[in-house]
């Protein structure tokens, strides 16, 4: 059976300033949603450690990104609790504004203001929600820029950057707010396949640097490789979950096997 255990920080991997980032268990329990009369999530458990990668697969339409968006209460659940970055995310007493301030989010389109450089982009939230200075705002910026390998492209606006470089942007973005806790939903569904690969490289990298991730995605081969757990979901529930080498590559449940026989080899019969 492979080892589960969260990864810890590896030479090499950028810094994010761990000290600064709360290590809190991400807990979902009994987490239901429902749009009008169809129920799209359908009791969802689920726990993430500090410092773990969770990738969630299955087919569209199986309630991955809803639980996203439940999580960071974009979308309200209608029953369950979720525990996340030391908040209740559930209770309605919870200050949602600071709560969010500990969870970065990476949508499947990049939500960059088009009039903004990509340095404004990932300044402006850190001076308007943060409070800080513009100058330390931008310095942070500078430095997330710089680890997503768009440091010299900081004073270029968003239609001067390709689909790749926007989703770095994003994603500097969201690290400049130094989260406890990042989710990605789909981030390279809208991409060239090109760019893909720099995107799923910054992924790594964060991974590796031990931040705590959970990741909605169609990449096999990179939910192998990264993740410390996969989360195959259908019909709004977890079929099966367990490390790559269990759920991706000797799956149990029938359902997770016909899943993958199709995305890993599309067009077999």
């Amino acid at each position: 059976m492979a080892d589960s255990t969260p990864r810890r920080r590896t030479a090499g991997a950028p810094d994010l300033h761990a000290e600064d980032i709360h290590a809190e268990d991400v807990t979902i329990t009994d987490l239901h949603k429902s749009y009008g009369d169809v129920e799209v999530l359908k009791g969802i458990d689920l726990t993430v450690a500090p410092g773990e990668v969770v990738c969630l697969i299955g087919p569209s339409g199986s309630g991955k990104s809803t639980l996203l968006r439940c999580i960071n209460v974009l979308e309200k659940a209608n029953a369950g609790t979720i525990e996340v970055a030391g908040y209740t995310a559930t209770d309605p007493d919870t200050d949602l504004d600071v709560m969010r301030r500990h969870v970065g989010m990476v949508f499947q389109h990049f939500n960059l203001f088009p009039q903004l450089t990509a340095l404004e982009n990932c300044s402006i939230a850190q001076r308007r929600v943060l409070g800080r200075e513009t100058g330390e705002a931008n310095r942070i910026s500078q430095d997330r820029l710089d680890m997503v390998g768009l440091g010299e492209l900081a004073d270029r606006y968003p239609d001067q950057l390709s689909g790749g470089q926007q989703q770095r942007v994003a994603i500097a973005r969201a690290l400049a707010m130094e989260p406890a806790l990042m989710l990605f939903d789909e981030p390279t569904s809208a991409l060239d396949p090109e760019t893909v690969g720099d995107v799923l490289r910054v992924m790594r990298e964060l991974a590796q640097a031990g931040m705590t991730m959970i990741v909605v995605t169609h990449e096999m081969a990179f939910a192998s490789e990264v993740a410390d757990k996969v989360v195959f979901m259908d019909g709004g529930v977890v079929v099966e979950q367990g490390p790559p080498s269990e759920v991706i590559r000797n799956p149990q449940h029938q359902r997770t096997q016909t899943f993958l026989s199709r995305v890993l080899h599309p067009g077999g019969l």
